[in-house]
């Protein structure tokens, strides 16, 4: 039985469970099964000897989610060919698709979590009262070790955008 954490973020100020434990900086970061359409799967071997900025949205048709995966796509411009941005959500991979080409986004690669919300469970964002993942952003180094987390307390707001990214630009120096 995965592991509960209850009140410990909110959506619109009311409590919501969040399944799966806290990672920290310096854990090991854990393995995914992710779908990049619906026949193909990715996991974190996938991008191995990749600095990996993963930003993690409850779905890319909200405000906030459209806003944070904008930003993550145009600082990627600017990270190099060592470090590669995840975008995770629920979302069905065809709407992850068509929302990536309607806005543009082409720096950032969307993962689905819609089949059995592996990553969710994982990595302690999935929302147990919507099935969702709670938006986070992780930063995990070439071996695999987290280097940068931040666990949104209210779903609805923006995730520190500058932290991640000068994280990741301290990996590469």
């Amino acid at each position: 039985m995965a592991q509960e954490r209850a009140n410990v973020a909110t959506f619109k100020g009311n409590p919501i469970t969040l399944i799966g434990p806290e990672l920290k900086v310096g854990d090991t970061a854990p393995d995914f099964r992710l779908n990049k359409n619906l026949m193909e799967e990715a996991t974190l071997q996938d991008f191995a000897g990749k600095i990996k900025l993963i930003s993690v949205v409850p779905s890319l048709d909200t405000g906030v989610c459209d806003a944070q995966t904008r930003r993550f796509n145009q600082e990627a411009s600017d990270l190099g060919d060592d470090v590669v941005v995840l975008t995770v959500s629920a979302d069905l991979p065809f709407a992850q698709a068509r929302w990536c080409g309607a806005a543009g986004v082409d720096r950032v690669i969307t993962l689905s979590d819609y089949k059995d919300n592996s990553f969710g469970k994982a990595y302690g964002v999935l929302i147990k009262e919507f099935a969702l993942d709670m938006r986070a952003v992780f930063v995990v180094d070439k071996d695999n070790k987290i280097q940068y987390v931040e666990y949104l307390k209210e779903m609805t707001e923006h995730p520190d955008y500058e932290k991640p990214v000068a994280a990741v630009k301290a990996l590469l120096s």
